[in-house]
């Protein structure tokens, strides 16, 4: 009797712990980020850098599917600040997105936590100050999202994966760039370009930013985190295999270099099979006159001689760009976690319910540069956008639909109109946005909170006859796409992920000086099957700043 009391209570301790698995909530990863300035020199000229933990760059966030991340932020600048996490997705909780119309700063002196669960988008981000011009001073890392075990990749575990952020510098600081912008003028062209924070300077004194055994295969998360410049990216006699883009596994093509526009992030494999030595990996600018080029070394193990002085040359024009996104192909044998629009992959079959054209321009009011979506240039508000629809006070704060899908202020008297840029979507609308450049420069575009499919970029003008021209079957989810000049792009996607969610040029001075909006994405249940409560710790500020929380929602 004893026997079968004690294996009776063995069996219901394990059948307790097994429930406990399997109802047991996600792991928790939990992060303590100071932000201070400190004096950095990446080109060589000393400058007010920000830092995060003593760090320039910032430290990576290596996570996996379904973890929670918990970022508790001290602001020790003496100025508001925000992070922003590009390209994730923050599903039904735009309120962790950082940004100015949908969080308050965080004032100097004091902190804010931020807590938000990476789902199903495996893949390589990174994450950056979204406040004034602090991103050309620092404050950005990577943030990996991996796999979970029961969801395989396709392709073998590399020997070690490595993050590589790319972007372009200037020697001047983010508050002198910041009053440049302020009193109307460009930021103007950049002075080098970083690779990790650092340039290579080739006299024999570089040391590694990577390393690689001969004849194992590494992983490279190559993320553009520059202000407003192309990069093109190459190593040394190595070619490169692509197989992720921005949360989407990709067909395996092999690239001898490959094109990063501002905001965009690949993952190749390169396997270490040359002669033992020193390789540049190198980043150099696209499509502007005068050519920088950034250098860091990858060293082999048991490699003894310098890297040769020879790089590799770039490709020169965008036609040779728009080719190689041609190239690009979303693996649909892959079996990780993709994105599911209205219930079926195949997105090129759901109809259009609405289409909205872009259109970027860039002019003078009162003397000063603004740039502008559809005639509308885009200011911030005290009362967060997000904030003031939640408390029903977003007719004291913004208009919705200031602009029409046709490309135009729906205010036709003015040139441009500076003012909030909200637009007033249907929730689960499958839509379609065309992206039309008129300037003679490149256009980078983002949008938060969801990946879209990119099927088409050309030149010229967009008709709805190019409709016939759209890769429906398998163009890459992702959620940055290049425009390039006097071109047009369009993507597909399914507005279901309810929030306030921002469209804007990742060009850092065109965001800046108005290039952005926001969708409004409501849910008419108002349900928390659709999205989640206003958090506990929330910023208050403007006009909602003593305002009792609404009624939460409920299932």
């Amino acid at each position: 009797m004893a026997r079968l009391t004690i294996t009776s209570l063995l069996l219901c301790l394990l059948s307790v712990a097994a429930m406990s698995i399997v109802r047991g909530e996600d792991p928790y990863f939990f992060f303590t980020w100071n932000v201070t300035y400190g004096t950095i020199s990446p080109l060589g000229v000393p400058q007010q850098g920000i830092l995060i933990n003593g760090q320039f760059p910032g430290p990576n966030i290596n996570s996996t599917s379904n973890n929670n991340l918990v970022i508790n932020v001290f602001n020790n600048l003496d100025e508001p600040f925000l992070l922003h996490w590009s390209g994730v997705q923050h599903r039904k909780n735009s309120w962790q997105d950082g940004l100015l119309g949908t969080n308050c700063p965080i004032p100097p002196g004091t902190n804010f936590t931020y807590h938000f669960q990476v789902k199903d988008q495996i893949g390589s981000f990174f994450y950056y100050p979204s406040t004034a011009m602090h991103r050309a001073g620092g404050a950005f890392g990577g943030l990996r999202i991996n796999s979970r075990l029961l969801i395989p990749v396709p392709y073998a575990d590399p020997e070690d994966d490595y993050t590589v952020l790319i972007g372009d510098w200037y020697t001047k600081s983010h508050s002198t760039l910041k009053k440049f912008l302020d009193s109307g003028r460009s930021i103007a062209r950049p002075d080098g370009v970083l690779i990790n924070g650092k340039v290579a300077k080739g006299d024999g004194t570089d040391e590694p930013l990577f390393t690689m055994k001969p004849g194992k295969t590494y992983k490279y998360r190559i993320c553009n985190v520059g202000l407003k410049t192309s990069l093109n990216f190459r190593i040394q006699d190595h070619t490169m295999k692509l197989v992720e883009m921005e949360g989407s596994h990709t067909v395996q093509n092999i690239y001898q270099s490959l094109d990063v526009h501002v905001g965009q992030c690949f993952s190749v494999l390169v396997t270490a099979n040359q002669d033992p030595k020193d390789y540049y990996m190198v980043a150099s600018t696209r499509f502007t006159k005068n050519i920088l080029i950034g250098k860091g070394i990858v060293r082999y193990t048991n490699g003894k001689d310098p890297a040769s002085h020879e790089i590799p040359e770039a490709p020169m024009g965008w036609a040779w760009s728009l080719n190689q996104f041609r190239t690009f192909r979303w693996n649909l044998t892959a079996s990780a976690a993709r994105p599911n629009p209205q219930g079926s992959y195949h997105y090129g079959s759901i109809n259009i319910t609405r289409t909205i054209k872009i259109v970027n321009s860039a002019t003078k009011v009162d003397g000063k540069l603004r740039y502008a979506i559809n005639g509308v240039s885009h200011v911030d508000t005290e009362t967060p956008l997000k904030l003031a629809e939640y408390f029903e006070v977003a007719d004291k704060v913004f208009k919705y639909d200031t602009i029409s899908d046709e490309g135009l202020a729906k205010d036709a008297t003015n040139t441009v109109i500076i003012a909030p840029n909200v637009v007033n979507a249907t929730f689960r609308n499958f839509v379609e946005i065309v992206f039309e450049n008129h300037e003679k420069s490149l256009q980078s575009w983002h949008l938060d909170g969801y990946s879209f499919f990119a099927v088409a970029i050309e030149p010229g003008r967009w008709t709805p006859e190019k409709r016939k021209n759209y890769n429906l079957l398998d163009a890459v989810s992702r959620h940055t796409i290049q425009v390039f000049p006097k071109s047009w792009a369009t993507i597909l996607l399914t507005l279901d992920n309810a929030g306030m969610w921002n469209l804007r040029s990742e060009l850092t001075e065109n965001r800046y000086l108005g290039q952005q909006l926001y969708f409004s994405v409501q849910s008419p249940a108002r349900s928390l099957r659709d999205e989640y409560n206003i958090p506990d710790n929330v910023l208050l500020c403007g006009l909602v700043k003593d305002m009792p929380l609404p009624k939460p929602y409920t299932i």
